[in-house]
This record gives C-alpha cells, sequence and structure tokens, in this order.
C-alpha cells in the first residue's frame, strides 16, 4: 500500500477545463483510520473540501467547492493511490459531478520532496 497522505499537500500535473481545479490549486490531505479529507484552494477555487474514505490504495469521496463567481458545485471522486519512483505519490481520478453534467479523468502529484521538505500551502 502507498504511504499515507496525512500533511500532504498535492497539486493538479495539468488544468481542467477553464473555472474548475488546476496548476494553481492546491490540495492539502489529512488520513485518519481509514478516513480522508483535505481542503483545496487556488485558481478559481476560493474554497473547497473534500471526505471520503480509504481503503487499500482507493479513496472514495465527495467534494463541494465554492468559485471566485460565487457558485458552488459537488461531486463524487474515486482515486487510485500510486507511489512514484522518487517516494512522492500521485492519485489518479475518476470524477463526476453530481450538481451538473460532466465528468472526467484528473492526476494530482505531491509537491516537495518525501524527505520532509516543506511546502506551502497557498
Amino acid at each position: 500500500m502507498a504511504p499515507s497522505l496525512d500533511g500532504l499537500v498535492l497539486a493538479p500535473v495539468a488544468d481542467q477545463a477553464p473555472g474548475q481545479v488546476g496548476t494553481r490549486t492546491r490540495f492539502v490531505y489529512h488520513e485518519r483510520g481509514g478516513e480522508i479529507w483535505a481542503e483545496y484552494t487556488g485558481g478559481d477555487v476560493v474554497r473547497g473540501h473534500l471526505v471520503g474514505t480509504r481503503a487499500g490504495d482507493r479513496l472514495d469521496f465527495r467534494y463541494v467547492q465554492l468559485k471566485r463567481d460565487g457558485t458552488t458545485s459537488s461531486g463524487h471522486c474515486v482515486s487510485t493511490v500510486v507511489e512514484l519512483p522518487d517516494g512522492r505519490v500521485r492519485l489518479e481520478e475518476r470524477w463526476e459531478w453530481e450538481s451538473r453534467p460532466g465528468s472526467g479523468t484528473s492526476v494530482v502529484e505531491q509537491l516537495g520532496h518525501p524527505a520532509g521538505d516543506a511546502v506551502s500551502a497557498v
């Protein structure tokens, strides 16, 4: 099983459609006893939260976010946790909006080095 997500800062490797999560978005993850949650912000997202569970290397969570234009949206995501050769973590995600039409895939990766380099969360 890949390492714990607790305290990790992750960012998308590519921008999604305009007005969504992008490379300037930062996710700060927490993990405890099979539960995961994160706060995220950056780019067009003023504030976002996700909450769910982890079973092995599979995450299953719901997310909700507030965008700069004042709109909110929510959805569901299933991710696979992958440990990269350099020890960082990657999440390979399949997501689907529940508050509006749309679905897709994305990849987020840990910023910094797992050896403990400090990374600020925006």
